[in-house]
């Protein structure tokens, strides 16, 4: 990617970013909410991620799942609206021999993509919702902004190895792009279900898609290079050549899979949480009066 490129998306994510904290405060500045509306809580998150690219093209909880978790902060600034700050980690995991496709299982590809996410957030609920209410359950949208950081692998003879170092498509050399970067910005989306299960505790399922700028969330995007040019790499030349190409018949010229498609480049990937959060409230002890309608009156 360009410098210019580069500077631009870095300035449309910062002004994505301006544009949803303006929002936040406007908000949070309208005074619709009363001091009893506001509340605070911590949660610790688990459950599962999947993606959808160029070996799970379409199934949604495809692959091969693995657990997840984390945890994140939400400041509720009135019943209906809050804003979230959340670290998660996922695992996804996909090979072309699980599919039905028969063109996928000759190329006979696989990974496995351990990431970490950092976003913020917008949450939108559906109808008043409070832990330690009488507001008892909510569905709610939310979308924001995240930050990934990946690492694809592919498994040979035993053994995961990093992708990226190995420019499994040629990357980083000469006539080829540069290597991809193993991080990067997403838009976060989806929907979920608050519910207040006792006291300061509730519980919230939720399912969102991260729409990724990068086709390379699995190490697949473009064509097969030549093999030429894998095997003069310097050190893990042999291994850069089997991690590039492990298809069982080859179907471009004299022997090769030269220049034969190996992914779609005009579909970027796309990665989904399915998660489970128990949120705790903080800003309230579990023997206060929540509403304030049952405070013992003052004398003064």
């Amino acid at each position: 990617m360009s410098l210019s490129n580069r500077l631009s998306s870095c300035i449309r994510h910062m002004l994505t970013l301006a544009v949803m904290w303006i929002l936040c405060q406007r908000i949070s500045a309208q005074g619709s909410a009363t001091k009893f509306d506001r509340s605070k809580e911590i949660s610790l998150i688990t459950g599962t991620s999947y993606y959808i690219g160029e070996i799970n093209p379409y199934k949604h909880f495809g692959g091969r799942l693995h657990l997840g978790g984390g945890m994140s902060f939400r400041n509720n600034i009135s019943k209906r609206w809050s804003y979230k700050g959340s670290l998660l980690y996922g695992s996804v995991e996909a090979w072309d021999k699980d599919s039905k496709d028969l063109w996928q299982k000759n190329r006979n590809l696989n990974f496995r993509n351990q990431f970490v996410e950092g976003s913020f957030q917008v949450e939108l609920n559906f109808i008043n919702y409070q832990i330690g209410s009488d507001d008892r359950i909510s569905p709610y949208l939310f979308t924001g902004l995240a930050y990934f950081q990946m690492n694809p692998q592919g498994y040979y003879k035993g053994t995961w190895y990093p992708l990226q170092p190995l420019g499994t498509e040629g990357q980083g050399n000469k006539g080829y792009p540069e290597k991809y970067r193993n991080g990067g910005m997403a838009i976060p989306a989806g929907v979920g279900l608050k519910v207040n299960i006792w006291a300061i505790f509730g519980l919230s399922v939720e399912w969102g898609v991260r729409r990724t700028w990068t086709d390379y969330f699995d190490d697949i995007s473009r064509n097969y290079p030549d093999p030429a040019v894998m095997l003069g790499k310097n050190g893990n030349s042999t291994l850069a050549s089997k991690m590039s190409d492990q298809s069982l018949l080859k179907e471009g010229p004299i022997g090769t899979n030269y220049g034969v498609q190996r992914g779609d480049p005009g579909r970027k990937d796309l990665y989904f949480f399915c998660l489970v959060s128990l949120n705790v409230r903080i800003d309230k002890k579990a023997t206060t009066c929540w509403e304030g309608r049952h405070e013992m009156p003052s004398f003064d």
